[in-house]
């Protein structure tokens, strides 16, 4: 009897004994966590803690090694038509999220890319952006001239467009205290009315007609072509379809002088749309009155694919200035924002064009534009931007007085803005740079196929 009572107790205990070594085993090969195995591991003795885990560790090491093995190159910065994100592999596409919507585009003839294009009064009144949007629509369809601003001061001399307005109170980036303006750096309130015409489009080409505009109480309308339209209230960014017909001009008044409204985009439902957000006389650094939440919400109804700012000129305002490290301060927590708020989005840095003093009694490249030039492709560098060299696109050193002594002048005479011709030119320049960065990644899709 006793006998027998010894043997289930023994049994009993070899089964207790072998489900702990077996789940001991478990513990260690599948990183099974319980806490009556790990405070008494029948295996911890001959297998040490950090053997444990060192396939992980292993593992863990060699993303870090895979991510430290993309060589960067600087140096790529000083390449004219060239966009590049300074990867040494230089037959890889830069702008990675937008070759692969290119791609689909292409192949599927729908869906629809955005492109935001922000630059100071190199691009004021639709230059460059005019002759590069066409291109790309040409080329991957699209119509429409994107987005209008409620009022505009440049609106006489922009070929693409036609904005009358009147009745607007209007605040901008220069003003104190200003915050949360749209990225156009402008918001428009009051009774005001406005005329849009896209001149862009065909004739009897459908588009659709968007309002954007800010917070309301509630109950708002506008007056939209001789009827009453509802507001949407939804967030502190609002993007409301008003129409989608072939009407090229159209026409909006506001019923709600306490609403902020930004301005209406015409885009076609497919293809290329580029926005225009240029500002005179700024640097970039005013995006700082714009929080990063606002800037989130505005990707949410916008959908950028790709950001482009051009910026720099207005930095060389004296003549014998070569450092910018000030610049950089600046300018970095506007760069680290655009990119919290833009994480799926290309973001790409274009650099300062070529720009003239007077010394010694000619015209020449200013002293520190080399220097800016530099600084700014190591922002781009820094902060995960691409890189397009603008300046040594248009030909490097003294190109802008070259360009204004043509015949016919690609640039004027003031030699710090290129004309309408000019900027056809670097328009083009930077389409073709697009086109060869898409196909390195077609390129590479080919090989691996």
């Amino acid at each position: 009897m006793n006998h027998n009572r010894n043997w289930r107790v023994v049994t009993l205990l070899s089964v207790c004994f072998a489900v702990y070594i077996l789940f001991s085993v478990l513990a260690y090969a599948f990183h099974f966590d319980w806490k009556p195995f790990k405070n008494i591991n029948l295996i911890s003795e001959i297998i040490k803690p950090e053997l444990i885990n060192k396939k992980e560790e292993n593992s863990n090491f060699a993303d870090s090694e895979t991510k430290q093995n993309i060589k960067k190159n600087f140096e790529l910065y000083k390449k004219a038509d060239l966009i590049t994100n300074f990867s040494a592999e230089t037959n890889e596409a830069s702008l990675v999220h937008l070759v692969e919507k290119l791609d689909s585009l292409i192949k599927n003839k729908k869906g629809k890319i955005r492109i935001a294009y922000f630059g100071d009064s190199m691009i004021e009144g639709d230059l460059l952006t005019k002759k590069l949007r066409q291109l790309l629509q040409q080329k991957y369809g699209g119509n429409g001239v994107g987005f209008l601003p409620m009022q505009s001061k440049v609106a006489p001399i922009r070929e693409t467009s036609e904005i009358k307005a009147s009745g607007w109170s209007v605040t901008n980036f220069m003003d104190k205290g200003a915050t949360n303006m749209y990225i156009s750096g402008f918001s428009f309130k009051g009774a005001g009315n406005t005329s849009f015409t896209d001149k862009t489009l065909p004739h009897n080409t459908f588009t659709s007609k968007y309002l954007i505009f800010g917070r309301n109480s509630g109950g708002a309308t506008v007056r939209y072509d001789s009827q009453n339209i509802a507001l949407e209230n939804s967030g502190n960014v609002n993007r409301q379809l008003l129409s989608k017909d072939s009407l090229r001009t159209v026409s909006l008044k506001s019923n709600s002088p306490t609403t902020p409204f930004y301005g209406i985009s015409i885009e076609s439902d497919h293809g290329i749309i580029l926005d225009n957000y240029s500002f005179r006389g700024i640097t970039g650094v005013e995006f700082k009155k714009i929080d990063e939440n606002f800037l989130q919400e505005i990707q949410q109804k916008d959908q950028y694919d790709l950001v482009i700012m051009q910026y720099g000129v207005n930095l060389l305002f004296r003549p014998d200035d070569t450092e910018y490290s000030y610049y950089v301060k600046l300018m970095t927590p506007v760069l680290e924002k655009f990119k919290k708020a833009f994480p799926n989005s290309d973001l790409m840095m274009v650099s300062t064009a070529d720009r003239a003093f007077r010394y010694n009694g000619e015209f020449q490249s200013a002293k520190g534009v080399k220097n800016l030039v530099e600084t700014q492709a190591k922002m781009a560098f820094d902060n995960g931007f691409s890189f397009f060299n603008l300046f040594e696109t248009m030909g490097g050193e003294n190109s802008i007085v070259k360009w204004a002594s043509m015949e016919p002048p690609l640039a004027n005479k003031d030699y710090v803005h290129p004309n309408g011709r000019g900027t056809d030119i670097l328009a083009k320049h930077i389409f073709d740079a697009i086109i060869a960065d898409y196909k390195k990644f077609t390129s590479k899709k080919t090989v691996a196929q």
